[in-house]
């Protein structure tokens, strides 16, 4: 089975900036970053092929946020700048996308929370 454990998570103020990692044990999947807010459906954030040659956000978070991974430590990242107060949610990362970068995804971390105080 493939276990994704994400860390990273915490307290910023908006304008700050944050580094979320999740760490992979399993092949090399394509990849990629969900959120979901309190009352709120999970919604897409970001994605990268096994490669890192492709990457594709939500236009939500496109110009402040950066998806990228290392295979060598079997770890994705997610370099979040210029925080907002809506960008606080759980934070799940994603593996082996079904249709496209979108989603679905076959595996699923627990999540990590980031909060943006205003």
């Amino acid at each position: 089975q493939v276990q994704l454990v994400e860390s990273g998570g915490g307290l910023v103020q908006a304008g700050g900036s944050l580094r979320l990692s999740c760490a992979a044990s399993g092949r090399g999947y394509a990849m990629g970053w969900f959120r979901q807010a309190p009352g709120k459906e999970r919604e897409f954030v970001a994605a990268i092929t096994w490669s890192g040659g492709n990457k594709y956000y939500a236009d939500s978070v496109k110009g402040r946020f950066t998806i990228s991974r290392d295979n060598a430590k079997n770890t994705l990242y997610l370099q979040m700048n210029s925080l907002k107060p809506e960008d606080t949610a759980v934070y799940y990362c994603a593996a082996d996308w079904v249709h496209g970068p979108a989603g679905p995804y076959n595996y699923w971390g627990q999540g990590t929370q980031v909060t943006v105080s205003s």
